[in-house]
C-alpha cells in the first residue's frame, strides 16, 4: 500500500472512530435525559396523589365530635309535680345530642302508670335506648338509661360499692361505635347522702373504666361539688368536661353544681364548649351540655 493509500485509510478510520464515539456520546446524553425525566414524573405523581392514598403510608388521624348530655330526669317529674315525659323529650331533642346519660329512670313502676320511661323517650327523640336497672321498685324497676344516636351494641351493669341496707349505685356501661371508634359511654349515680362512699364509688369507677387505651365517657349525677375529694379522685384519671362550676341543682335557683361529665384517657379528648341549659321545670335538676372531641389515630395501611 503506498502512502496516499495508507494516509485514505487512516483518515476513513479516524472518522469512523468519530462517528462512533459521537454516536456514543449521544446515547448516553440520551439515557440521562431520559433518566432525568423519568424521576421529575414520578415526584410529581407522588404530589398529585390524594392524600387518601397518602395516607395509605403513615399512621392516620382523624377528630370525632360528640354532644353529650347528662340529665337526671327526677323519674319524669318537674318542678311543678307533673309528670311529662314529653316535655323531657322535647328537651333532649332541642339540643342535638349524640349521647344522654339518664338518671333516675322509672321502667313500669305504679307512681308512673306502669309505663317503660326508656322506650318512650328513645321513641320520642329519635334514639337508640337501653335501661340499666338499679333496683326493684314500686311494681317495677329503677335505675338509669343510656340514649345514643349510634346503635348500642350491649349495656352492662356494674354495682358500685355502696350500703346494702340503701339503695345501690351501680354504673351503666353501654358499648358503641361512633365513626367506626369504638367507645364505652357510662352513666353514673353517686351516693347523695355519704361522701365517704361516693369517695370509694370515685375509686372503684377509676378501676373500672380508667384503664388501657379505648376511650371511654362517663357522666351522670355525681352528687358532688367540684373540690370534694370524689372529684379530685377522678380527676387523677379523667378529664372532666366543665373547667369552671356550673350549676345544675336544684333546677329552680340552681346553686351547685352535682351533674358531670368526664373523658378519658383525659390527654385525648379536647372540650369544644359547656353549658347549662335553661330549663327549671322539667326536673329538679338542670341538663349538662358539652362539646367534646376525641382525636383518635390508627395503624398504617398497606398498599
Amino acid at each position: 500500500m503506498s502512502p496516499t493509500e495508507r494516509r485514505s485509510v487512516s483518515v476513513v478510520w479516524d472518522g469512523l472512530l468519530f462517528e462512533s464515539n459521537n454516536a456514543h456520546r449521544k446515547l448516553i446524553l440520551f439515557v440521562k435525559k431520559m433518566l432525568f425525566l423519568a424521576i421529575a414524573l414520578a415526584a410529581f405523581a407522588s404530589v398529585l396523589r390524594p392524600p387518601s392514598v397518602q395516607s395509605q403510608e403513615q399512621t392516620t388521624s382523624s377528630t370525632i365530635r360528640l354532644r353529650v348530655l347528662s340529665y337526671n330526669i327526677h323519674h319524669g317529674r318537674g318542678t311543678d309535680g307533673k309528670i311529662d315525659l314529653d316535655r323531657l323529650a322535647n328537651v333532649i331533642r332541642s339540643v342535638d345530642p349524640d349521647l344522654v346519660a339518664v338518671q333516675e329512670v322509672d321502667q313500669n313502676t305504679h307512681r308512673n302508670g306502669m309505663v317503660k320511661q326508656v322506650e318512650i323517650l328513645a321513641a320520642r327523640t329519635g334514639l337508640h335506648g337501653k335501661f340499666a336497672k338499679q333496683i326493684d321498685y314500686d311494681g317495677g324497676e329503677y335505675g338509669q338509661a343510656v340514649l345514643s344516636k349510634y346503635p348500642i351494641k350491649s349495656l352492662e351493669v356494674h354495682w358500685l360499692p355502696g350500703d346494702p341496707i340503701r339503695e345501690r349505685r351501680i354504673v351503666g356501661v353501654a358499648e358503641i361505635q361512633p365513626h367506626e371508634t369504638p367507645l364505652r359511654f357510662a352513666t353514673t349515680h353517686l351516693h347523695h347522702a355519704r361522701a365517704d362512699l361516693r369517695e370509694k364509688q370515685a375509686t372503684e369507677l377509676n378501676r373500672l373504666l380508667a384503664n388501657g387505651n379505648a376511650p371511654v365517657i362517663v357522666a351522670g349525677d355525681f352528687n358532688a361539688k367540684p373540690a370534694s375529694i370524689a372529684m379530685q379522685t377522678l380527676q387523677t384519671k379523667w378529664r372532666i368536661a366543665t373547667s369552671d362550676t356550673m350549676l345544675t341543682f336544684p333546677a329552680r335557683l340552681p346553686n351547685r353544681q352535682l351533674d358531670y361529665v368526664a373523658m378519658y384517657p383525659a390527654n385525648s379528648w379536647r372540650i369544644v364548649e359547656s353549658e347549662v341549659l335553661n330549663e327549671p321545670v322539667a326536673s329538679d335538676h338542670r341538663p349538662l351540655l358539652v362539646e367534646i372531641e376525641l382525636e383518635t389515630h390508627s395503624e398504617p395501611i398497606p398498599e
